[in-house]
């Protein structure tokens, strides 16, 4: 049984009655195939940056699954500033890629992969990531070009790991500095409540490492899940067929 699974949930507040109240007072207008497809079931949003690479690259757009968690301020529709908490409640696993606000700047949204949960102790060790004092495995896999993912010359080429989670989830992670700015780091706690979130190219993203400017997600931030890669297009515009599916 994992830390998660051992939580436990707080009684509702009255704020969580708050919340039911309007849903029910919104369903009519939810029931709206448009709304309801957009504000409820799935969010389409759009890759701006390489942080994620190769799971997510600039220029796809995916779906994000807001049912998966549960809804809240931040992906509950028209939900006013005073809702805290979650109706139907659900917390993410290890390896998702989730959609999410941060505690310290509420008015972006960032995507993300899931690596620490409630209770968790995380650190980053040569550019590998420790789980509760245990490396995360990983394989080394050929280098491939980095293309924008590194910043550099497209030509150059990046180093991947195959990294999978004891719960199973595997990807790829891009390595593109051998002694990265946040390839070492102090053991982070997860707090209750919390997740602890890494991009995928490790050397290229502004994640939960970072604890004075981003550090742990709050559960009640999260807006959804990614499901599924459903177009995409590269530098030029022109469509990236082969990327059309889900995300890893």
């Amino acid at each position: 049984m994992t830390v998660l699974q051992e939580s436990i949930r707080p009684a509702a507040r009255s704020s969580d009655w708050k919340a039911i109240v309007v849903l029910i007072l919104m369903i009519p207008v939810l029931w709206s195939p448009v709304i309801l497809f957009r504000f409820v079931l799935y969010q389409p949003f759009n890759i701006p940056s390489g942080s994620m690479a190769p799971a997510l690259m600039v220029g796809d757009y995916v779906f994000a699954a807001k049912y998966a968690y549960g809804y809240g301020r931040y992906s509950l529709p028209f939900a006013p500033s005073w809702i805290s908490g979650r109706i139907l409640a659900a917390d993410p696993e290890y390896g998702d890629i989730v959609v999410f606000r941060t505690a310290k700047d509420s008015s972006v949204d960032y995507v993300k992969r899931v690596v620490g949960l409630p209770g968790d102790r995380i650190q980053m060790r040569q550019g590998q990531l420790i789980l509760n004092g245990r490396p995360v495995t990983r394989v080394a896999l050929e280098a491939t070009p980095a293309g924008e993912a590194c910043g550099v010359d497209d030509r150059a080429a990046v180093k991947r790991w195959r990294e999978t989670l004891p719960s199973g989830a595997s990807y790829v992670t891009y390595d593109c500095a051998d002694d990265g700015t946040l390839d070492n780091t102090n053991a982070f706690t997860v707090p209750p409540g919390h997740f602890f979130v890494l991009g995928d190219n490790r050397d290229n993203s502004t994640d939960s490492r970072m604890q004075s400017t981003f550090g742990f997600v709050p559960m009640d931030n999260l807006i959804g899940k990614v499901t599924r890669i459903f177009w995409s297009l590269d530098e030029d515009g022109e469509p990236r067929f082969e990327r059309i599916g889900k995300v890893e």
